[in-house]
Parts: structure tokens; C-alpha cells; sequence
């Protein structure tokens, strides 16, 4: 049984923390950690849409995605004025992961957008932020429950989470660690609804082809992930989880 840089098994997440209503100005706000990955998670409402989805009663969720200049060594270059390929390509798959869970048509004309600002990188900080993402956006929808076009329930179909699986030596490990991603020989995201379906599965050889016995392994191994993600999400939203027991 291969024993990590951290101490942890080959199946083992990093520790999780969540701490809810981080801040006040937003109408949801999570501060999330895996291991010493810590990024911060807001939601904010508009009462309006992007031009292109004017009159037709449909909302919208969009994410932005950050890593602040400290939260790496060496420090990162501030992104002013023009968007980094990389930071575009995440904060896209942020948006979508979210998006695959909402009612669009239930949230009405407005708009959610979910900031995601990495306060300390250590691997895995796109799919922190989609796991986090969820609990802040569940938070902002409580706030304008009562203003829905149907105030009973939240415009969600199901829960999200992310987690990612890498092939380290000749193992496969997951929630992997920047020291694990970086000398990764097959590296993928998988984004996963609670109830077990795939949203996006991102893979990649970084050194050789893989077989398909090896990609069926690495998306059991993330369900696994997945489901104690999503416990993780429901025991932090307690009575304002989406969905009765």
C-alpha cells in the first residue's frame, strides 16, 4: 500500500475544512481547505441577465477564478487587465459544473456569480473550488428563496463536487498534492453529482497513453472522493441542504 509525502493512503482525501458566512457582504461566502489548499468562495446576486438571455425568463450562474499573488511561491503576477489562458479555461469549468446542477428557468432573471479566489495553492484548487462553489451558491439562493418563481424549493437538480485522481509512480492516488500533480504520469478532474452522475471528466497523459482499465479505476476511485465530498457538503449545510433526509 503506497504511503504519501502527507502521511495519507492512496485513497484518502486531504482534511477538509468549511467554514460558512466567511464574510458579510456576500450572499453566500464558504472559506474552504484541502490540506494546505485554501481558497475563498462568494456568491452574488443581480436582478438582471446578459443581454443574449433578456425577456425569456431564464437565469444565469457564471464563476471567476483567482490566485492571488501570494498564494504561490515564487509570487504571482496580479491578473489586471487581461485573463491568463489557464484562469479562463477553470473559471469556464467552474461555471459549467455549477450550471449542470441549476434550474436555470427556476432562478428567473437573475444573475449568480460565483468568485473563486485561491488564498493558498497546493494542487486541486479548480475542483476546491467547485465543491466550495456549491455550498456558497446554496447559501445565495436561501437569500432570495422567498423571490423565486417557485419559493418552495431551490432551483437545483442535484448536488456537485470535484475531486482529481493521478497516476503517481505506479499508483493511483487521490486528491493529489501540487508535489503528486506535478510528478503525475496521467492527471484527471472528475466533477460528479451527489447522486452519482458525471458532470466533466478532464484527463490527461502527461508521459504515456493509459488503457481503459486504468481510466475505469480512476473514476471508481473518484466516486469514491465524490460521496465523501458530498457528505462533507451536507454535514456543513446542516438544515440547509437542498433536500429532505
Amino acid at each position: 500500500m503506497v504511503t504519501r509525502g502527507d502521511g495519507r493512503i492512496w485513497n484518502e482525501l486531504r482534511p477538509i475544512t468549511i467554514q460558512r458566512r466567511f464574510t458579510t457582504a456576500s450572499a453566500g461566502s464558504v472559506l474552504i481547505s484541502a490540506g494546505r489548499s485554501i481558497v475563498l468562495c462568494t456568491a452574488n446576486v443581480e436582478p438582471q441577465v446578459p443581454a443574449w438571455l433578456a425577456d425569456q425568463g431564464s437565469g444565469w450562474l457564471t464563476a471567476e477564478y483567482s490566485m492571488l499573488p501570494g498564494s504561490t511561491t515564487p509570487r504571482k503576477q496580479r491578473e489586471r487587465s487581461r485573463v491568463e489562458g489557464r484562469t479562463a479555461e477553470i473559471q469556464r469549468l467552474i461555471g459549467r459544473s455549477l450550471r449542470g446542477v441549476v434550474d436555470l428557468q427556476g432562478l428567473g432573471p437573475r444573475t449568480i456569480t460565483i468568485d473563486c479566489d485561491v488564498l493558498q495553492a497546493d494542487g486541486g484548487t479548480r475542483t476546491l473550488s467547485i465543491t466550495g462553489g456549491f455550498i456558497a451558491l446554496v447559501d445565495a439562493l436561501r437569500t432570495i428563496q422567498a423571490e423565486l418563481p417557485n419559493p418552495e424549493r431551490l432551483p437545483l437538480h442535484d448536488s456537485v463536487a470535484a475531486v482529481s485522481v493521478a497516476q503517481w509512480g505506479e499508483d493511483l492516488v487521490l486528491d493529489p498534492n501540487q508535489q503528486e500533480d506535478n510528478e503525475a504520469a496521467v492527471d484527471f478532474n472528475v466533477i460528479m453529482t451527489g447522486s452519482g452522475k458525471f458532470v466533466e471528466i478532464q484527463g490527461t497523459a502527461e508521459h504515456a497513453p493509459f488503457d481503459r482499465l486504468l481510466l475505469e479505476r480512476i473514476l471508481d476511485l473518484a466516486a469514491q472522493g465524490i460521496a465523501e465530498l458530498t457528505r462533507l457538503q451536507r454535514e456543513a449545510l446542516g438544515e440547509d441542504w437542498p433536500w429532505a433526509s
